[in-house]
């Protein structure tokens, strides 16, 4: 009896199945790399009540972060100004700009402005900001350059791949902790003989950091790293308490 089917139909099977490892394959690879908050969060950009320049406040006016954000250095959370940090300046400063009325009227009512959390870590990862930025971890390293922002945007993805980066190398982030709020610090801005006089250099060191021209960041947070005896978990406990 003549076959019903070309001969060419018996590889349509394996065919079947090479196409849907393929299929599949390709979107468990998507998935992996583009569903992750590098690519969902990042540029996360709410609309504020108040729109608040970072931009001018930091960069022309020269405000340190912590006049609005003060517990930075003392508490595990930081904090969003409350309505008489901005009244502070605003009673006098722009005093009748409509754009500050959700500023006045909390003032008035004695409810807080909504402001609208960008950054807000999951309720099973703890964080603390204070021993990050008493040990040389810059606003900037998180956030990006808010001091560069107009509308502040999350530019950071704070994914738990990209904590443990910084984890397991925290050399390569690590600046001197009178920097730590200086968002446009570069390490080329360190003086290696002051700096080598504060703290030292790595005991693996090759040379005398402290008579060359310039230190790069990998030198710097390598010595940092050292003298502040930085080790950071990277292990589950470290920050699924």
């Amino acid at each position: 009896m003549a076959n019903f089917f070309p001969r060419w139909t018996n590889w349509i099977p394996l065919k079947l199945v090479v196409c849907g490892i393929i299929t599949v394959c390709g979107l468990t690879a998507a998935t992996w790399y583009y569903a992750t908050p590098k690519y969902t969060k990042i540029g996360y950009e709410p609309v504020q009540p108040v729109p608040f320049p970072h931009d001018i406040h930091v960069s022309q006016l020269g405000m340190d972060c912590r006049y609005c954000h003060s517990f930075v250095e003392m508490a595990a959370q930081s904090n969003v100004p409350n309505t008489q940090t901005c009244m502070n300046c605003h009673t006098q400063v722009q005093k009748d700009n409509p754009k500050l009325e959700p500023v006045r009227t909390s003032w008035k009512t004695g409810n807080p402005v909504e402001w609208v959390w960008i950054y807000r870590t999951v309720d099973y990862v703890y964080y603390n900001h204070a021993a990050h930025v008493n040990r040389g971890i810059s606003c900037f390293s998180c956030h990006g350059p808010v001091n560069h922002m107009s509308t502040v945007y999350l530019a950071k993805p704070h994914s738990m791949a990209w904590c443990l980066d910084c984890h397991r190398h925290p050399e390569n982030f690590l600046r001197p902790e009178d920097q730590v709020f200086n968002l446009d610090w570069k390490p080329d801005d360190v003086k290696p003989a002051e700096f080598v006089a504060k703290y030292g250099t790595p005991v693996d060191a090759s040379e005398d950091f402290s008579k060359k021209k310039k230190l790069t960041q990998a030198e710097i947070g390598q010595t940092l790293k050292e003298h502040w005896n930085i080790n950071p978990p990277t292990n589950c406990q470290g920050c699924h308490r």
